[in-house]
């Protein structure tokens, strides 16, 4: 879309989680010179894969995703083409105390090939991006946006600014438009302990993933049962509800992980034993209680946005679409203010 180069335009986008790697990319493929800066080492937020020094690989944010808005089944359709994603043919049900119920249903579950984190370096493959680098909140100086890092170091100057952080912090990077700040710092987002664990021996469970009911865990998967990940040992990723991860979340990993290991025991009912490998990692920004009605926040006269998947819909859906529909808004400003 080099077409479209003539668009004149700067923009920062601060985190390179799907919504901001979605807004980017869009805003590229248009013309505008875009940069990103991420607090982080990697990219692709909480549709993440943890490799650990042993080599073993879990996905401990985002599970899958699903889709039901057509202009993201065309993407999807895409990277399933291109193998960046592929269908999860799993056995799915819910689970309490020992007892699996299959779901029926004809859900169709995304994965990414090899591992979650494929669709966040896709998207990311040519972006420029600045990792390692926490934004202070941006300052509006003679019609352009100044941004610096936590240190007071000069980053660049900007037209447009898109956070696509968490939405307390996004409220922090909005200090200089009170109205969409607001709007975000009334978004509550809870967090979610994930745990994860290999085991020499498989467990002999028939099933690939199951909702739990009636225990502090709300979700469990066999790891490696998804596509590209047929790897020995078994491996598994535990999430704990929400109601016991808020009430646990400033808790230690290491105070959280017998206790979400007990869970998991007495959930399916096997008899405990010692995982090869087993830690525990905290999402302090996991799901928004009650996402915004609309996909973003823009204001047009200070040319500032915020998206996420805390704006539409708390799913990777939900925060693709929210950060293409960010961008199109801005493509729509600049055109108005061109003709």
């Amino acid at each position: 879309m080099n077409a479209h180069s003539s668009i004149n335009q700067t923009v920062a986008v601060i985190g390179a989680g799907i919504s901001g790697l979605t807004c980017a990319q869009r805003l590229q493929d248009f013309g505008f010179d875009v940069t990103i800066f991420e607090k982080s080492r990697g990219k692709g937020g909480r549709m993440s894969t943890r490799r650990s020094a042993e080599g073993l690989y879990f996905d401990h944010g985002a599970q899958y995703f699903t889709v039901r808005d057509q202009t993201f089944q065309q993407h999807v359709e895409e990277w399933s083409l291109d193998g960046i994603v592929s269908l999860w043919d799993a056995e799915i049900g819910t689970l309490s105390r020992g007892q699996f119920e299959p779901k029926d249903e004809e859900t169709l579950r995304y994965v990414g090939v090899p591992g979650m984190n494929e669709l966040g370096r896709h998207l990311a493959r040519d972006l420029d991006i600045h990792l390692n680098t926490l934004v202070a909140p941006p300052q509006r100086i003679d019609g352009c946006w100044q941004l610096s890092d936590e240190q007071g170091l000069p980053l660049d100057e900007f037209d447009y600014v898109v956070t696509s952080a968490p939405a307390a912090q996004s409220a922090e990077l909005l200090i200089e438009t009170p109205g969409l700040q607001s709007i975000a710092e009334n978004v509550v987002m809870t967090g979610c302990w994930a745990v994860m664990l290999a085991f020499s021996d498989s467990l002999g469970l028939s099933f690939d993933g199951a909702f739990v009911e009636d225990s502090p865990l709300s979700w469990i998967s066999k790891d490696n049962s998804k596509p590209g990940r047929e790897q020995e040992p078994e491996t598994w990723v535990l999430h704990a509800s929400t109601e016991w991860s808020e009430s646990h979340l400033e808790n230690q990993p290491q105070d959280v992980l017998p206790k979400l290991l007990q869970a998991f025991w007495q959930a399916t009912g096997v008899t405990s034993c010692t995982p090869l490998f087993q830690t525990a990692h905290r999402w302090r920004y996991a799901l928004p209680t009650e996402p915004l009605p609309d996909r973003f926040l823009f204001d047009a006269d200070q040319k500032m946005g915020a998206c996420g998947d805390w704006c539409g819909g708390p799913r990777v859906e939900g925060a693709f679409l929210s950060g293409y529909s960010l961008a199109n808004e801005i493509l729509t400003s600049v055109q108005q203010v061109s003709s």
